[in-house]
């Protein structure tokens, strides 16, 4: 069968033979023994009705093998043999170009290259998944080679619910995901629900399609590191950023502190996902002895170097050793997925890899217990070294969420909201003030042709946008105008294109239009392919989460989501191609609610009218809101931006003097 036979194909009628399973594939942990035996058996019947009954005597067995070896049904067998990364859109089956892009973002999801465990369909983050099971990709890809533009496909945390009649300026897809009752959305509800098949974690861009590999956060992070070392009014160069984490996302963070200039040490556990950032050319050097790393350290320091090293063991070791050794860390973090501190996220530190891997499975509750106690080591290292003036932030991975709630001296003495811990999210003090809050925050763009030299156009017209608009910028923004260009200028010199020919950067709401416009004229004129468009949820408005994207709201807002609710569906009705709204993505199961966008142009009228009404509230929708919080940066941009637009009218907060407050309460 041909690649579009195959699509079309769906589920197969016929069986395909069994796989054997891949062990040079980086796989999920195995995930906890959490169901009942009554339970299984529910599983094992939600699993088969995707499958005609004839085969449901061969399959029972084999998925009830996978349930229990794995603790999750993944249809192993049914994972197609094609190759597995995103096409030019003209490979692709179907009726409708815009179904067509989705489909092509789906598979850059699950690319070998990009994916982290791409067997289990989980994107990054050791649980991001784009679907549970293969046979949901199966279902989905069938339907969205077959749909029109006057359908819509409903897609239920992976499972795609069927195709309905709508219209052309409805989405083509509309995704949910980890949409739980309140009550149950603790994270043992995640590993019930999702072993039984009805529910699955997105993580952010992972269930919405949009992920384009470690380049969306070595950007984020290269802003970050970049205004952290402002912050603490040092130059990068020759000073240190130490922190953890190399698979999924937080595998961008050495590139980052290299295009930064500065010296970055990033500890990792697991031994193949170090191997493969060295050899993608991510990070330069790897460790594995602890004395060797300091002198290499101090060596770098001392030559004021810009380096990065992966260190192949825990992340504690280096803060302990640090300390012992007199290396003075600049700026520190962790981006570890701690976001699912007991599935893999975070490891304990005198376990090696692979005990702690079987003792999660097999006795979770010690598992747990001694990531708890690493927890505290963690901290405890930390807060010596930011006693000697290293400034600590919080990744917005909630490290220091799940320190506190391991007992770790991370609290603050004299809490309010939004500053409960001792240290700040990254958030709060660089990328809100800094970035969001004036409306600038990750779009990205996808060129579906798959052509290198697409997005070299699609580089050099962005840069010429931003440049223009950079000559009559007021003050407050310049800044963030000249980092982007900057970014966009090094963009190719730093090859960060892993799976699709993919960008990003951060502008805001007239910054994306004006690129957007760019780009639809370019397509029209025949110069480039169509273009997908969208962005990060962790975004200006894409996200309601206390500890990360709305830390540095402080009116106790921050613990309401009605921001990211508003945002998808108000991108639904103003032309996005499709739409995702999640539970517990960046930060943890029931911690967060985030939504995102995709959208596709192709040079037409109707590309051009969508792109000016949903990109302007797409960024508006949450400097209004950041603006209501009395963010003064919000207030400025939400001024600015109903100066542009007449029919834009937002309520603007009047402030209460503190001395009368105080003179009552």
């Amino acid at each position: 069968m041909t690649f579009k036979e195959q699509i079309r194909q769906g589920i197969p009628t016929i069986l395909p033979k069994k796989q054997a399973y891949d062990l040079e594939i980086n796989h999920a942990p195995k995930r906890k023994n959490i169901l009942s035996t009554e339970e299984k058996k529910l599983a094992l019947r939600n699993a088969l009705r995707y499958f005609e009954k004839h085969h449901h005597e061969i399959l029972l067995p084999e998925f009830a093998e996978e349930l229990e070896k794995y603790g999750r049904i993944y249809m192993y067998r049914f994972r197609p043999t094609y190759k597995m990364y995103a096409r030019d859109i003209a490979e692709y089956p179907g009726k409708s170009t815009q179904a067509k892009s989705i489909m092509l973002m789906i598979q850059n999801n699950l690319d070998y290259a990009v994916a982290q465990h791409p067997h289990e369909l989980i994107t990054y983050g050791g649980n991001g998944a784009v679907f549970s099971n293969w046979a949901q990709y199966l279902l989905t890809m069938k339907y969205l080679s077959e749909m029109t533009n006057k359908q819509t496909l409903t897609i239920y945390s992976g499972h795609p619910m069927g195709l309905f009649p709508s219209h052309k300026d409805a989405p083509r897809v509309v995704v949910t995901n980890g949409m739980m009752i309140p009550n149950y959305s603790k994270p043992d509800d995640w590993e019930k629900f999702n072993a039984l098949g009805v529910t699955q974690y997105g993580q952010m861009t992972a269930g919405s399609y949009m992920y384009i590999g470690p380049q969306g956060i070595v950007h984020g992070t290269t802003i970050t590191v970049l205004n952290g070392f402002r912050k603490i009014k040092k130059e990068p160069k020759g000073n240190l950023f130490v922190t953890a984490g190399l698979g999924g996302m937080s595998g961008a963070q050495p590139k980052a502190g290299n295009i930064a200039g500065c010296i970055t040490v990033c500890a990792e556990v697991n031994p193949k996902i170090t191997h493969l950032r060295l050899a993608q050319g991510w990070v330069d050097e790897k460790i594995t002895d602890i004395d060797e790393l300091t002198r290499r350290v101090k060596e770098a320091k001392s030559n004021k170097e810009t380096v990065s090293i992966a260190y192949l063991g825990n992340i504690v070791e280096v803060w302990e050793q640090f300390d012992k050794d007199n290396v003075f860390i600049d700026l520190g973090s962790d981006q570890t997925s701690l976001h699912n501190p007991w599935a893999g996220g975070y490891y304990p530190i005198g376990i090696s890899f692979e005990e702690a891997n079987i003792m999660m499975a097999e006795n979770p509750s010690l598992f747990k217990e001694k990531v708890q106690e690493t927890l505290i080591r963690h901290a405890k290292s930390i807060n010596k070294h930011t006693s000697k003036g290293t400034y600590f932030f919080d990744y917005g991975n909630a490290f220091l969420l799940e320190a506190s709630r391991a007992g770790a001296d991370v609290k603050n003495l004299n809490p309010t909201i939004g500053r409960e811990f001792k240290y700040p999210s990254y958030v709060q003090d660089i990328m809100g003030p800094m970035c969001f809050d004036y409306g600038f925050g990750p779009f990205r763009w996808v060129c579906t042709s798959g052509k290198p030299e697409d997005l070299a156009k699609t580089d050099e017209i962005a840069c010429k946008v931003l440049e223009k608009l950079k000559q009559h910028s007021p003050e407050e923004i310049k800044q963030q105008m000249s980092d982007n260009i900057q970014w966009i200028k090094g963009a190719q010199e730093n090859n960060l294109v892993v799976g699709s020919q993919a960008r990003i950067l951060y502008a805001d709401a007239e910054g994306r239009i004006k690129i957007a416009e760019a780009f639809n004229k370019a397509i029209k004129k025949g110069k480039i392919g169509n273009v997908v468009l969208g962005r990060d949820h962790h975004d200006v408005s894409g996200t309601d989460s206390p500890y990360r994207e709305t830390s540095n709201i402080y009116d106790g807002s921050s613990f309401t989501a009605d921001m990211a609710i508003q945002n998808v569906i108000g991108d639904s009705f103003r032309g996005a191609t499709w739409v995702s709204i999640h539970n517990g993505g960046g930060v943890g199961w029931g911690e967060v609610i985030n939504g995102g966008f995709g959208m596709l142009l192709d040079g037409s009228k109707d590309a051009s009218r969508r792109l000016k009404s949903m990109l302007f509230w797409d960024v508006n929708n949450g400097i209004a809101r950041r603006s209501w919080a009395r963010n003064s940066e919000a207030v400025f941009a939400i001024k600015r931006a109903m100066e542009v637009e007449k029919r834009l009218q937002v309520t603007i907060p009047n402030t209460v003097d503190d001395a009368l407050i105080n003179s009552i309460i």
